[in-house]
């Protein structure tokens, strides 16, 4: 029976001997610059919103905000998609998104 393993990186490697051998030819990795972020800050000031707003409206934490915009973190997935919808559509995007009343 093969034993295989599912590395951090995104390799799959077997472990034979106790020891791990890549399964596959290793292909680099772009580096994480390589990969633009969207530019939280500018849709924000697009929008004419301060963060404390922008956060609210999107229904996640400002410190979440602060933390695209400083480039600490990276919007994934879900988030990443919205911000590109906010990008084209921003007030379809918030209208959607409001507390309907």
């Amino acid at each position: 029976m093969q034993r295989l393993r599912l590395k951090a990186d995104g390799r799959i490697v077997e472990l034979r001997d106790g020891q791990e051998f890549p399964l596959a030819p290793t292909i680099p990795a772009a580096p994480a610059e390589a990969v633009a972020p969207p530019a939280v800050r500018d849709l924000r000031r697009r929008a004419r919103l301060t963060q404390l707003e922008f956060a609210a409206r999107l229904g996640v934490p400002v410190e979440t905000i602060r933390n695209w915009e400083q480039g600490k973190r990276m919007p994934r997935g879900p988030a990443r998609a919205l911000l590109a919808v906010i990008a084209h559509a921003p007030e379809t995007v918030f209208a959607a998104l409001s507390p309907r009343m």
